[in-house]
């Protein structure tokens, strides 16, 4: 499932609506339509915005599964995420090229298990 998708559905089985989470978040809502609607790639920040207002973790936003535990919040993780746009910008550049080289590190052990089992 895509991101944006991932995230209208969270939003609605919440009962939100798409003002309540742009309020929340202080983000644009023409840039938070088009989030939903897959015509944009968010940022990681506004990522870990948008999974605040909703109440959800990061990894939710991203996770395959059911909505059982939509309303579970990781609030370590989201309290390190708030704190990375205090980070002076040469630190946050440093700290978003290792989470993309693990990223990275991650789809393409992800690839190549695929295609070992397909082999």
């Amino acid at each position: 499932m895509e991101l944006g998708e991932q995230i209208k559905r969270i939003r609605t089985t919440k009962g939100l609506s798409q003002k309540e989470v742009v309020m929340e978040a202080r983000l644009d809502k023409a840039q938070y339509s088009r989030i939903e609607n897959g015509k944009t790639d968010p940022s990681f920040t506004t990522v870990s915005k948008i999974a605040k207002a909703l109440g959800v973790s990061l990894a939710e936003l991203f996770s395959d599964n059911d909505l059982e535990e939509v309303n579970s919040y990781d609030k370590g993780l989201m309290e390190r995420v708030a704190m990375i746009d205090q980070l002076p910008e040469d630190e946050r550049k440093t700290l978003f090229t290792i989470l993309d080289a693990f990223i990275g590190k991650k789809k393409l052990k992800d690839t190549l298990s695929n295609v070992l089992q397909d082999v």
